[in-house]
């Protein structure tokens, strides 16, 4: 069956770079950048395709179980975000853009007699087993999302940025692209920089970063449910997120906040920063209700971004709760 999903998608894939990508590009005088506008357009069509069906499965969702009433208004500028970073696949480029610099890096530590160990190395049944290599992958990559997680609310001028996507008070599958795109680039770069130097295969990369994404975005949905008692230790949950972004838990305390894991909740349940109450709090940012702005548009957003970065690295200045 995925086979069959696979070469079906290869010959539209195929088919639409052919008939519309590739003549565009000649007409254009770009056609020397065929190659990149192949990978490209793969990664738009992933992304197309991702966006539709979360949008008719995950909407569907949210009417049929909404923890609270929304305002499309609110959401609109979530959807923006949401289609530049899917269809743009920043963290795909990142990874693409820096595969050069990881493989130049590689062959002179080679010519010197230094072999970097990779995953594959220690393991080599990963090899072997596609479907053993994609999980472990996946399992390391997670636990390198989630301390990339807690970095964000840890350091001032990182939460500085992270802050927009925890300015949405309304929680929605939308949501979860709502990001500083400084931001962006710091957490996808990082990314991409282990995935490279674990050896990921970039096909493998590609199909743990969407199986990711289609996991947050269930997570940020607008929608009362959870997994249970056992399935919340397995999986992220709407609930279980939702907690994250909550006034008063999700950002605050010692541990600056909780509930940092991307998809499995065990590294918060190692590492001490759970909260497994079944509930479905208020969410947002504290300094929200004494009545900072964190813009309503993408562009008032972004730039009040960058004005509460600059006051974080002020001496004395401290931007968290």
């Amino acid at each position: 069956m995925f086979e069959f999903i696979s070469q079906l998608f290869a010959q539209f894939h195929a088919h639409v770079f052919e008939g519309t990508v590739l003549p565009l590009l000649h007409q254009a005088g770009f056609g020397g950048y065929a190659e990149q506008a192949f990978d490209a357009t793969e990664l738009f069509l992933i992304g197309a395709i991702e966006v539709t069906l979360l949008a008719l499965i995950l909407g569907a969702l949210e009417k049929w179980r909404p923890v609270e009433p929304q305002d499309e208004e609110a959401k609109r500028v979530d959807v923006l975000y949401t289609l530049l970073n899917r269809l743009g696949l920043l963290p795909l480029m990142m990874f693409f853009l820096l595969m050069p610099l990881v493989d130049g890096l590689d062959g002179w530590l080679r010519m010197h007699d230094i072999i970097p160990a990779k995953i594959e190395d220690v393991f080599p049944a990963l090899h072997q087993w596609p479907v053993v290599s994609f999980l472990f992958y996946l399992v390391v990559l997670d636990f390198v999302a989630y301390w990339l997680h807690r970095g964000q609310h840890r350091f001032d001028w990182w939460w500085a940025l992270h802050a927009l996507h925890h300015s949405q008070r309304q929680m929605g599958f939308w949501a979860d692209d709502r990001n500083h795109l400084l931001d962006d680039l710091i957490v996808d770069g990082v990314f991409a920089l282990v995935a490279l130097a674990i050896g990921v295969p970039p096909a493998q990369f590609i199909t743990i970063l969407v199986a990711g994404r289609v996991v947050e975005s269930l997570s940020h949905a607008n929608l009362k449910w959870h997994f249970g008692r056992i399935g919340e230790r397995i999986m992220v949950s709407p609930r279980y997120h939702r907690m994250h972004h909550a006034i008063g838990f999700g950002h605050e305390g010692r541990a600056r906040g909780c509930n940092f894991a991307v998809l499995f909740p065990v590294w918060d349940h190692l590492f001490g920063t759970a909260n497994s109450m079944i509930e479905y709090p208020k969410t947002g940012i504290r300094d929200q209700l004494e009545g900072r702005a964190y813009g309503e548009g993408f562009w008032e957003q972004q730039g009040l971004g960058l004005v509460r970065l600059i006051q974080s690295l002020r001496p004395g200045k401290r931007m968290h709760p």
